[in-house]
Order: C-alpha cells, then structure tokens, then sequence
C-alpha cells in the first residue's frame, strides 16, 4: 500500500482521536505501512461520574466504618418487632471469598457486527473513536483508501465504542453498590444526581437487583449475591402490619434500606440497620407478590452459577424456601392454578387493570416452583409440600398453555365463541364474549406467531402482550417448544411496534382515552406510551436475551443490543423511554437507573458466553409432560364426590 493512503488513514483516525495517534513515539512509520494494522492501544477511562449524596447511606463506595466482634447469623425465622432494628452487631451474615474472574465483555455480538445494521450512535465523549466522524470523512477517503480500509476503520470504531459503553456501565454498576457492615449487599434503584426528589429509589429492591445480581455472577463476583440472598432472608421474619393487619408469613419485603442510628445510650456512637418495607410504606401500600419468586430464582442462580450449594441446604434458607411455598400454595376461594393477585403487586406495581391472574406472576411463580423442587432436602417433612408442589405445576401449565394462548386461529375460534353455555364440557369455559375482541387485535396478530395474555378471569381475558410475561414463560417452559418460537415469531414480526428506537415495550399496546381515564383512573404517570402504559424498559433486554439463546435464536436480541446502544449511554441510561416509538426519554424516568445498567451488561454478558444462560433456564420436566398429556385426554367432567381430607405440611 502507498505511503499517502497509510499517511491518509492515519490524519482521519488522528481527527478522531488525537490523544492516541501522533503523540505515541510507539508509533513509527514503518509501522503505519497497513490501515490493517491499526490497533488502540489505549482507552482513558470516563471517571466524571455524578455522585447522589444519600444521608442516611454512609457507606455506597468507600468504607469508613471499623467493625467490631463476628456476631451471629438469626438461623430461625422467630418474629421480630419492627421496633427492634436489625443490628448490624448481631445479624451478620457469612461471608465467602470473592472469586475475582476477569472475562471479555463479549465477543460474539462484536464479531457479527457485519451481519446486522451498522451502529450510528455515538457518545458524548472525547475519548472515544466515533463512527459517525468515520462516515462524515467517507467522501474524502475514497480516493485515496480502499474499501477493506474503510471496513477496518468502521470495525474498529465500533469495536472501541462498543467496549467504552460497557466499561462505563461496569463503573455505575460498582458505584451503586450499597455496603452493610463493611460488606456488599445490593445495589441501589438509580443515582440519578439530577432528580431533587429521591423517594424510594436509593432503596435496595428485591426485583431491581435480580439483573445486577446475575451481572456479578456472571463476573465470578459471589460475595455480594451471598449476602443479599441471606439478609433479606433474615427480614422475611420481621412483623409486617398495615392498620392491624399483617399479611401471611414467608412476604419478602418489596426493598430495604440501611440506615445509620445512634446506639441506644450513646448518642456519639452509631450503627447501621436494615430498614425493609413490605408494602407499607409503597405508593398504593401494594404487597410485592414477586420479590420471593425472584429470591427463589437468584438463590438457584447462585447455587449454579458459584458451585457453593451449602447456602440452599442451610436450615433457615430451606425453612425461607417452604414459607414462600406454604404462603404461594395456600388454599383459597380460587377454581384457577393461577395465583390471584391485586394490581401493581409485580414490575408492574401501580394500578394498570392487571388484577387478577397476571402472566408475568404466574410465569414467575411456575418458575420458582420448579426452581424450589430443585433445592429442597428430601426429607419427611417436606414430602407432602412437594407433592402439592407437582400438582400444582401440572395443573399451571396445563391452565396457562390451553386458555392464556392466542394465536390467529385462536382468535377466530373466540370470534365465534357460542356464550352462557352451561354443561361440563363448555367449550367456552369462562363464558368470554366474541365483542371483547378489540379492532387493534383484530389488525395486529400476524398470520405467523402467538403470545400468551395478560390475563383471564370469568368474561375478561385481557388481550395485552405483556413482554416480560412472555419471556419468561419460555425461559421456565412454561410456554411449549412451539409457542415459543411463536413468541418470538411474533416480536420478530411486530418489531417496529414492541422495539422500534430502544427495546423494550413493556406492554402493548397503551391504554387510552376513556379507557385509560377508567382503568389507570387517570394515572398522570401511566399516560398512554409513557412508564407502564406502552413505556420501553431497557432493563427487559436480559429476558429477551435469556429467552432467545434457549431457543437458539440469539440475532433477535443482538439486533436489539446493538439499537439500545446507539444512544442508551448518551442519554445517561434512563429507566424508561415514552412515545410509540420509544423516541423520548421518559418524562419522570430516572437517570443512571441500576437495572437499566444491569440488564444491558447481562445481556451482553450472555451473549458472549450463552452456556450460561442455564442458571436461568429451567427445561420442561417430562412427567409434567406425561401428567399434561393425561389431563388433556381426560374426560372434561371429572368425578364428583367427597374429598378426602387432605393433609397438612409442617414448615
């Protein structure tokens, strides 16, 4: 090659970023002869990062406080007054040795860079090889640089930024950490340094550190996934009362905070506690039904992921385990497997009409059940539990795959639904009328693929797509192998609507007008396309990538990664995004929201290491498949007489 094209490359990539070309006495001319051999040798570091100054957390990053004496872990899960603040004194928790692993952030998506759209998105930094400098300069390159230089320069530059943007997600993701008694214990909602109204969101949640948890897994960081797994496990035994009711034992709080108070006597003297709240204290004073689901599922994770399984067989996380059972598998007024619940009671916690049997509960709870069956001793005492347990997984699924499935064929054969049939083998058993069909539906199911609904109750089915639902029915097999991939048929085929300029929709479609005003109740914060009416979740990037390498299909959530990061970094990674499109940052979303961070690093994470998605997945077993082929052979009117009298299980 000529000396000019090399010398050519050379000033365009020195444009772009002056601090690593031309000052390095390392780079000779002899050694500029290819644009070929072009390599960064060095990326500065972003370290501007906005600080959220929280009161009463003194310990987020750097640790000041001397400990003093091991203290003891609470085995037992005996009732504890809220009055009596946990103690960071007596309620510690084991500790084990952080296994510092040092893996490539990821290769894959890099590697196939080719095969899907070029990035055009750029971050608004110095330090980094921009693209779009790279495509402005196109014109003046053509002359004098072939068409394999042009591709080095686009891969390289695309190559770096993508790097930056996960080093950058890496660094928030540490500073969020929040430290308990000198220890790692969670990570906060968001620190968003622009926002003067902080509520709960420097709380540690149950549900937003599940992606965060899984990130540190994945990094071979165990310590603080431990820790989380065994505290909270130490509050699910605390009094929980709202006006002189408390709710059944086995909640798991919805977040907790560690706050620092004077010791009792001494007021120059203070301590750290953990301050949890059950529902309380939340907007709307909704139980979180999720949080001990997603326990149960990150305890699994852990035990997989870590190989140490002496956590899941201690005694008191066993007795955590059948607790969270006991209160999930409880008799009731219900006919339906399905857990009943209230609004806002999930990821959805404010009122959006999803009271009732919603999918992303029922696909939580069939996959903690499953993940629960794993980790439980055999022992005497749990024989009757498990037993309950399998028949109610059988049950669920049998309910969830035959009457929450809608594809075009099911949704002719609801059309012409005969309605008040009154006999054991109706074939419209919840009496549904063909009218609730919406015209959206009608325009919007592709000819190829399906989903599950949102919800069914008698003459309601709520005809909603729900992604996380959705997904995570695959990820469980809760959804069939062919539903599946119906699933991801169908966000395939409506991608412009469920993804568009930033995945992911977490629901579609928005409730409007009149309808909004009577089911929202004119919420001013779920307006139509904005938070959980319509919004887009970056943080569901995790389940969509989870959900697509079990079914083999990871271009789907690659092409998904690769439009969140055109702009996710840029706009200083909000919660939420607003608009049909996703085009706006959402108009009360938090910047630098945690989970949004965590979601895009596990996302990526997986990707370049797909195997490990199986601390996550659970296959479907196959005497529920056996169980699930006798039921739907059975006859619909079963035999009628006096129960026997059931048997109670000890915890």
């Amino acid at each position: 090659m000529a000396m000019g094209t090399s010398e050519a490359v050379l000033q365009i990539f020195s444009r772009a970023v002056p601090c690593l070309f031309g000052s390095d006495p390392c780079f000779s001319k002899s050694e500029l002869m290819s644009p070929f051999e072009y390599r960064v040798k060095s990326i500065k570091k972003r370290r501007s990062r906005c600080m959220l100054k929280c009161s009463c957390m003194t310990h987020i990053h750097t640790m000041t406080h001397q400990l003093h004496g091991n203290g003891g872990v609470l085995c037992g899960n005996t009732s504890i007054h809220r009055s009596q603040l946990q103690s960071c004194k007596c309620q510690s928790a084991d500790s084990v040795s952080g296994i510092a692993a040092e893996a490539g952030n990821g290769t894959w998506f890099v590697d196939n860079a080719k095969k899907l759209n070029p990035i055009n998105g750029v971050m608004g930094t110095p330090d980094v090889l921009e693209f779009q400098d790279v495509q402005e300069l196109k014109p003046e390159m053509e002359g004098s640089i072939s068409n394999g230089a042009v591709e080095t320069a686009r891969d390289t530059c695309a190559k770096v930024r993508v790097d930056s943007i996960e080093e950058e997600a890496w660094d928030l993701l540490r500073e969020s950490m929040v430290y308990y008694c000198g220890s790692p214990i969670g990570t906060i909602a968001a620190k968003d340094p622009t926002s003067s109204n902080v509520l709960n969101y420097d709380q540690v949640f149950i549900r937003d550190f599940i992606p965060s948890g899984i990130a540190f897994l994945l990094k071979g960081e165990y310590d603080i996934v431990r820790n989380f797994i065994l505290h909270t496990l130490q509050l699910q035994s605390w009094e929980k009362t709202m006006d002189c009711h408390s709710p059944g034992q086995g909640l798991m709080p919805a977040s907790f905070k560690v706050r620092t108070v004077p010791l009792d006597g001494d007021d120059s003297a203070t301590e750290e506690v953990l301050d949890p709240d059950f529902g309380e204290a939340a907007i709307g004073r909704v139980a979180p039904v999720d949080s001990g689901l997603w326990w149960i599922i990150l305890l699994r994770a852990y035990g997989k992921s870590s190989g140490d399984l002496s956590v899941q067989e201690r005694i008191d996380v066993q007795t955590g385990i059948k607790m969270i059972l006991r209160l999930c598998l409880a008799d009731g007024f219900d006919m339906f497997p399905t857990l009943l619940v209230t609004d806002g009671s999930c990821m959805i916690d404010r009122r959006m009409g999803i009271h009732g049997h919603p999918l992303e509960i029922q696909a939580l709870f069939y996959s903690a059940l499953l993940c629960a069956r794993e980790m439980l001793a055999p022992e005497d005492g749990s024989a009757d539990l498990i037993r309950a347990l399998n028949n109610r997984l059988v049950a669920l699924s049998f309910h969830i795959r035959e009457y929450y499935w809608i594809d075009m064929k099911k949704l002719n054969e609801i059309y012409r639904y005969k309605t008040e049939e009154y006999s054991y083998d109706a074939v419209n058993k919840f009496n549904i009328y063909p009218d609730q069909i919406s015209p959206w539906l009608v325009e919007w199911m592709p000819s190829k693929g399906g989903y599950l609904i949102g919800n069914l109750q008698p003459a309601h089915m709520d005809f909603r797509f729900f992604s996380l639902g959705n997904l995570w029915s695959i990820i469980s097999s809760l959804a069939t192998m062919d539903q599946s991939h119906a699933i991801l048929d169908l966000v395939e085929a409506k991608w412009g609507d469920l993804v568009a300029e930033m995945p992911l929709k977490i629901c579609y479609p928005a409730l409007e007008g009149q309808e909004w005003q009577i089911i929202t109740g004119s919420d001013p914060k779920n307006t139509p396309w904005s938070y959980h009416n319509g919004g887009s979740w970056p943080t569901l990037l995790w389940q969509l990538t989870v959900a697509c390498i079990k079914m083999d299909r990871p271009e789907i959530v690659a092409k998904a990664i690769e439009i969140a990061e055109r702009r996710i970094a840029r706009d200083k990674w909000p919660e939420y995004y607003d608009t049909k499109k996703a085009r706006f940052i959402g108009k009360q979303a938090r910047l630098f929201q945690t989970w949004s961070i965590a979601g895009y690093l596990v996302a990526k994470l997986l990707l370049s290491d797909p195997n490990a998605a199986k601390i996550l997945i659970t296959e479907e077993d196959s005497a529920l498949v056996s169980a699930f082929s006798c039921m739907i052979s059975a006859n619909p009117r079963r035999k009628r007489g006096r129960k026997s009298s059931t048997q109670t299980f000890i915890v």
